[in-house]
């Protein structure tokens, strides 16, 4: 599983502790329920700082709290 992958999955996990959909996630953080929903489905692979920063509010946890998982620790450095 790829960074673009992990990130999908970590937003679906917050969103299940905190018991809210995307849909209400996009209010909190205050980006468009397109802008998630193309992150979500693959149209979007990289999504920029400003937007994980901005998810990350609407979830009240640092940037630090999203990538600080034991997937993201093993994820493996992508060299291209």
């Amino acid at each position: 599983m790829g960074i673009y992958e992990l990130t999908v999955k970590r937003i679906y996990e917050l969103c299940a502790e905190r018991n809210i959909t995307p849909n209400a996630l996009s209010y909190l953080a205050g980006i468009s329920q397109s802008t998630l929903k193309s992150i979500l489905n693959g149209e979007s692979k990289n999504p920029g700082v400003v937007t994980l920063k901005k998810l990350c509010d609407g979830f009240e946890i640092s940037i630090i709290e999203f990538f600080d998982t034991d997937d993201f620790r093993n994820l493996e450095q992508e060299i291209k």
